[in-house]
């Protein structure tokens, strides 16, 4: 006979998280436990790093994103890039399809203004819209994210459109983290595409 509890067994073996997701809910579980203080100073100087690392190079197309709640802000980021010439262009994704085969459309950031709430609340443009071979023109990705290896591992937010749309793109990407969010090994799937440099508050990793 059955053990009676062999059914819930089941149903929590198929409901477990992968690990990609454990390790989803553990840094998003960190990032909001850090205080508005902290998030502001980490903020300020991971884009000084950021400029800093650019050094006299400056991009003439920026493939970049708008920071959404606990994620490191980018806000300073994209004015800085703006102001320094660059073109910055930003995902909209409420223009693409739905499910797995999604596909980010594109916007010229115009500053804080211009952006409205987009899906998942993801801040974008709301201006004309680009379709998805403007990331081909950029060249300098940077791409959220919420852990990394030195070695370039990248584990995404879950939403797979990025790794689509940079598949046929050879430009540096660049990727935004906490310090603590920095492992020698992260889960990865074989879709999932490397960065070249991961910059925190306090260090610029140049992966290997």
């Amino acid at each position: 006979m059955a053990s009676p509890t062999a059914g819930a067994e089941r149903a929590e073996r198929q409901f477990a998280p992968t690990p990609k997701e454990a390790l989803r809910a553990v840094v998003r579980g960190l990032r909001a436990a850090r205080t508005p203080v902290a998030r502001t100073a980490d903020d300020l100087a991971r884009t000084q790093l950021f400029l800093a690392w650019l050094g006299s190079w400056t991009p003439r197309v920026v493939a970049a994103y708008a920071s959404a709640g606990v994620e490191p802000g980018t806000s300073d980021l994209l004015d800085a890039l703006t102001s320094r010439g660059a073109t910055v262009i930003l995902p909209v994704l409420t223009a693409g399809g739905r499910g797995s085969g999604r596909e980010a459309r594109w916007a010229v950031y115009e500053g804080r203004s211009s952006l409205r709430a987009g899906l998942w609340d993801i801040p974008e443009p709301s201006g004309e819209l680009l379709g998805p071979a403007a990331i081909d023109e950029a060249e300098l990705v940077v791409l959220p994210g919420l852990a990394g290896t030195p070695a370039g591992g990248r584990l995404g937010t879950g939403g797979g459109w990025y790794d689509r749309a940079l598949a046929g793109t050879g430009s540096p990407r660049w990727m935004l983290l906490n310090e603590d969010e920095l492992y020698e090994s992260v889960p990865l799937d074989p879709w999932d595409l490397p960065v070249s440099t991961i910059i925190t508050p306090t260090r610029v990793v140049e992966c290997r």
